[in-house]
């Protein structure tokens, strides 16, 4: 499985830079001063670069939802009771759920995966890919085994890859993953657990520190090398961050562009960053998570949210909203009418670009 992960992350290549040339002059001759119609010309431009075509479109959007539980919550660190993972499982299938309902409004697929909910799911519905019947608490010994993080890594990326879809988004479901992934990122960044922890579903003050007291206990146990994301995420996180992990990697190998969500979705597209460096080129991030960690995630993966909603609810709740974002990009770059077949002559904006090409040549 070492091997297959290697392969994988070689077939992650980076962007296509003639296309997201030919998409820069394409949005240069469009009838608007430059740059005048931000994020949406950035991500016009990202996109050519994920296909290497210059014009695209966002028909078919996909979410993908990876379900698991954490051993963790034996030591009180969850404001919800694990039996509320299964349920949520299943009521992702039924657009019961936040994410399930925009993803229904917004028109988009969505697959919920198993890979280590704690117990049976009664919903047919369901992708059974359960690699154990949740991870082993972290504080007592490792999540995981290694073999078991390749298998929830490549489980991942095969369900990204075979999506046939415009855009994929990656969420999960999984009671206790904000103690895993505050673990995670604290060790990825280096990062004080104060700094990288919060609230998650929401905690009393006591049951707030105890949480970072669990997550230091649970480094100090394992010990987990900062250089290995796959030793990161068998010592202290979850089969659902493996897996989307997985995921993100599986997206940017089928050049696929892909969502994250919020924090923990946030995490796992790191740990693929950290393994995989062309994946970055490949990643859309949606909303500015709540969690105070999120900010660090992102500042580690040189990316800024599109959205700032006050969203904090997982699940992969902001990728419909995303993929919207992506469409009206796409709709700009497609259907806006260039400078001479609007009939303007855009002399008038000399002066306005050579004041920008000074501004880059002085940055530079």
């Amino acid at each position: 499985m070492e091997q297959k992960l290697k392969a994988l992350i070689q077939s992650v290549t980076a962007l296509d830079e003639s296309a997201m040339d030919a998409a820069r002059k394409r949005q240069a001759q469009l009838a608007k001063p430059p740059g005048s119609l931000g994020r949406l010309e950035e991500l016009s431009i990202q996109l050519a670069g994920i296909t290497g075509r210059v014009h695209n479109k966002i028909e078919k959007k996909h979410l993908l939802v990876f379900a698991a539980d954490n051993g963790v919550v034996e030591e009180g660190v969850a404001s919800s009771p694990q039996s509320v993972t299964l349920m949520q499982t299943v009521n992702l299938t039924r657009a019961k759920t936040g994410a399930s309902v925009l993803a229904k409004h917004f028109g988009c697929g969505i697959t919920v995966c198993d890979v280590g909910v704690n117990a049976e799911v009664p919903e047919r519905a369901v992708l059974n890919r359960k690699i154990a019947y949740g991870t082993q608490n972290i504080v007592k010994g490792p999540a995981m085994t290694r073999e078991q993080a390749l298998t929830a890594i490549l489980t991942g990326a095969e369900l990204a890859q075979n999506t046939q879809a415009d855009v994929i988004g990656i969420g999960e479901m999984g009671i206790g993953n904000t103690t895993t992934s505050s673990a995670v990122l604290s060790v990825l960044l280096g990062a004080d657990v104060e700094a990288v922890t919060g609230r998650g579903g929401g905690l009393t003050d006591a049951g707030f520190q105890k949480k970072k007291e669990v997550i230091r206990r649970a480094i100090a146990v394992n010990a987990p090398d900062q250089a290995d994301p796959v030793d990161v995420l068998t010592k202290v996180g979850g089969f659902d961050l493996a897996a989307m992990c997985g995921a993100f990697l599986g997206a940017a190998a089928a050049h696929h562009p892909v969502v994250i969500d919020g924090f923990i979705s946030a995490v796992a597209a790191l740990c693929a960053v950290r393994l995989c460096p062309n994946a970055q080129g490949y990643l859309v991030p949606s909303h500015a998570s709540y969690e105070i960690g999120y900010r660090l995630a992102m500042e580690a993966m040189d990316l800024q949210p599109m959205l700032l909603l006050g969203m904090r609810l997982g699940e992969g709740s902001g990728c419909p909203l995303a993929f919207a974002v992506l469409d009206a990009a796409c709709a700009i770059l497609n259907d806006m009418a260039t400078f001479d077949q609007a009939g303007i002559d855009d002399g008038y904006l000399d002066e306005i670009r050579q004041g920008d090409k000074f501004s880059v040549e002085g940055a530079r």
